[in-house]
């Protein structure tokens, strides 16, 4: 596991190696080979909890890969909520100063001890999770194993140029894929297709519902929900997304800002309902979620965009014996499914747009103003000489 970053008065001490805080311009990737004294890079870093403008861009040295690690050469690291949370501050313990970026592609740069070396130079997209196995062997009684965690939150991550992740987490890019599709790819589609298909229980035929229509996840399950055969109903917001979201494969779409969408689906269903509802809303919306819901319903919940505290009718559940189900990120054998249904083009994660690590905090203000269809890429290789 590597060594997360502590806060020591003016210094930064990324995976154990200090160095000083300095303001620093774009200029390109050094050459790691070279000798002498050793290069700088940049990342994006937040000393403390706050708004976008904590977020910073500033030198620091290279990690160095631990046993079962590879550096990664950065090409691109998408947005994610998780790194708004991270930003505000959430009642856990992170590295700080932080680098945030859960979703890494890129070229394998260097293999620390017990890593396979005949995978340097090779393009990797990097599986997030790391000891997702927690969630099966802490249910073992007497088995003391370490929890569960995700690179970028628990660990430094991908919003630099370059970065340190197990090596058994990397991915083989296939020739010539993009790497931009690819980290949009990651976390979005791996929890997409754990909600749908492993928590879900999805099938074909079935009739979903999927909340937040135009986030990145969601924009993900729409289309497997519509690989699978679904028969696929989304909510977002505004025409243009409305257009969006059905040119991803629902087939039913509504603007929630504009329409009853609880009472359409009642009567488009013939009042029958959802077999299943895939929902990172939360909390202002669960009391419609459960009444679209057919008998024997399922609610899968992978977030709560606007609040944790959903209110249900305890009477709806018990009589239409409905199921709520909760679902975070996936396994290895699931991130790979997932991201081959990416590499063979059945999926592809809509990118709102990809811009240069020095605009991080301006990512950061896109998606919290919450403008965004699909993902934001920042890309460290794009930055000016």
């Amino acid at each position: 596991m590597p060594r997360v970053a502590v806060a020591r008065s003016d210094s930064l001490y990324f995976f154990g190696t200090p160095f000083r805080r300095r303001a620093s311009q774009g200029r390109s990737i050094p050459n790691l080979t070279e000798k002498g004294r050793f290069p700088k890079v940049l990342a994006a870093v937040f000393h403390k909890n706050g708004g976008p403008e904590v977020v910073k861009v500033e030198d620091v040295p290279v990690p160095r890969p631990g046993v079962a690690q590879f550096r990664i050469r950065v090409e691109a690291s998408s947005m994610n909520h998780l790194d708004l949370w991270m930003r505000r501050g959430l009642p856990i313990e992170i590295p700080m100063p932080h680098i945030g970026g859960s979703d890494i592609a890129g070229t394998v740069d260097e293999a620390g001890g017990g890593a396979d070396r005949t995978r340097i130079g090779r393009r990797v997209v990097v599986d997030p999770s790391i000891m997702y196995d927690w969630y099966r062997l802490a249910r073992i009684p007497g088995l003391d194993v370490e929890p569960f965690q995700v690179i970028g939150e628990h660990t430094q991550g991908g919003f630099a140029e370059f970065a340190v992740v197990p090596a058994a987490n990397v991915v083989e890019l296939p020739d010539g894929f993009p790497a931009a599709t690819a980290a949009a790819a990651a976390l979005a589609g791996v929890t997409a297709w754990r909600g749908l298909m492993s928590r879900g229980c999805l099938r074909e035929g079935e009739r979903v519902l999927i909340t937040g229509a135009s986030g990145g996840v969601s924009s993900m399950a729409v289309q497997f929900a519509d690989a699978a055969g679904a028969e696929v109903f989304a909510v977002t917001s505004s025409e243009d997304n409305v257009r969006r979201v059905r040119a991803l494969g629902a087939h039913h779409v509504f603007d929630r800002t504009t329409t009853d969408w609880g009472r359409e689906i009642h009567r488009m269903t013939g009042r029958r309902g959802v077999d299943l509802c895939l929902d990172s809303v939360g909390e202002a919306i669960w009391p419609q979620l459960l009444r679209a819901l057919a008998v024997g319903g399922r609610l899968v919940s992978f977030g709560a965009t606007t609040g944790p505290a959903g209110k249900i009718d305890i009477r709806l559940l018990f009589w239409r014996q409905l199921s709520i189900l909760g679902s975070t990120m996936g396994t290895r054998a699931e991130f790979r499914e997932a991201m081959d249904m990416v590499f063979r083009g059945v999926v592809t994660p809509p990118v709102h747009a990809v811009l240069p690590l020095s605009e991080a905090r301006r990512a950061h203000e896109l998606l919290e103003a919450g403008n965004v269809f699909g993902k934001l890429v920042l890309a460290p290789g794009s930055e000016p000489a």
